[in-house]
């Protein structure tokens, strides 16, 4: 009998103003140069988080061939993407942070100090390893952190994501979600306390609960030794009461605005997520057309809200240009793709998006 196979992280998903500006940064300073899909279309599914209608929106899937999840960049196209009405501060809820790969998490500091960006506290060292925050041109965080498993050796110093920093309310309940559903099974460590690394992020200089937590199977599936392993950290906040970063918002305003999981069992998944009352509140069903891939894809919230996807791809292109594409149904699920086909993705580079200041060359009247 199939079982439920997750194959990692796919991508998160960042709520933009401006999707090619966006993307630029992301090409300039992760490494984000492969385009998997770009599409203008209204999201029609997604009705729950959206004010009850279909909106209009321009979203791309791009990665990092080097290795970990990829980035959806998506934007309003009919609609001013709304800001969080307050500042955001560690442990508020949903996702506060994304992680990126680094192969020298030092030199990587080294570089975004010289280019200049927004380095949020110092170069920190905790449990023997190395990590710092920066925010991107739109006041995003990011936490670049070490890795050691690579996929494709193109010279640069990140890779793609790496998991995601998470606001939680009770830590023992999201620890169980992100255990049982999503297969996090191993505490890398579990603290309480004040701490260094936090004090210069907004918010950061209460008493936190803190939890960094992985998976101890490797990932199985088409794209997992692409995507390769990850972490979730989980940030409870001890002594003030946290606000929902998405409140009074929808999906899709700026911000991180989900995690996602590629899987293959989306009935088996959907069947389990009931069960252990996390029911999908939004579902595809059959295989959807998302522009140059197909599949079906589904969300569910944590114990506090927070939106992951679950993406179970049909077909993808893999020689885009010779209008070669791949059905994934047809391959055994928990199969690997040959590395020489994923390599193949390298055709698919988005040359035409170019890094520019966007507070330099941005209109005058729009700043």
């Amino acid at each position: 009998m199939m079982e439920k196979i997750i194959s990692g992280i796919q991508q998160i998903g960042i709520g933009v103003e401006r999707i090619h500006e966006a993307w630029g940064w992301y090409k300039q300073y992760f490494g984000i140069d492969i385009r998997v899909f770009e599409e203008a279309a209204a999201a029609e599914f997604m009705l729950p988080y959206t004010g009850g209608e279909p909106r209009n929106r321009h979203a791309a899937l791009a990665i990092n061939l080097q290795g970990g999840g990829g980035f959806e960049i998506w934007q309003y196209t009919d609609r001013v993407p709304q800001a969080p009405k307050t500042e955001i501060g560690v442990g508020d809820l949903g996702i506060f942070a994304a992680k990126i790969k680094s192969k020298d998490v030092k030199a990587t500091y080294e570089w975004y100090k010289a280019e200049g960006l927004e380095i949020v506290g110092d170069l920190h060292e905790s449990h023997g390893r190395f990590h710092f925050f920066v925010r991107d041109a739109y006041k995003n965080l990011f936490q670049i952190v070490p890795s050691g498993t690579w996929f494709k050796n193109e010279k640069k110093l990140t890779g793609g994501s790496y998991g995601a920093v998470i606001g939680v309310t009770d830590m023992e309940k999201s620890k169980n979600f992100y255990k049982e559903i999503l297969g996090y099974d191993e505490v890398i460590y579990e603290e309480t306390g004040s701490f260094e690394d936090l004090k210069d992020i907004p918010g950061g200089k209460g008493q936190f609960r803190r939890v960094l937590l992985r998976h101890s199977k490797p990932r199985l599936g088409a794209f997992s030794v692409l995507f390769g392993s990850s972490q979730i950290e989980l940030i409870q906040a001890l002594d003030r009461e946290p606000k929902k970063i998405f409140a009074d918002r929808f999906w899709g305003d700026l911000g991180f605005i989900h995690l996602c999981f590629d899987i293959r069992g989306m009935d088996l998944l959907r069947e389990e997520c009931k069960v252990k009352g996390y029911p999908f509140t939004v579902d595809t069903g059959d295989s959807f057309d998302m522009g140059e891939a197909a599949g079906a894809f589904s969300y569910t919230e944590d114990p506090d809200g927070t939106l992951i996807e679950f993406v179970e791809t049909h077909r993808v292109p893999i020689l885009k240009k010779l209008g070669i594409y791949l059905n994934l149904m047809k391959r055994k699920p928990e199969k690997a793709l040959p590395n020489w086909m994923l390599k193949s993705l390298s055709l698919s580079k988005a040359r035409d998006i170019r890094f520019f200041n966007p507070v330099k060359q941005r209109p005058a009247a729009d700043r």
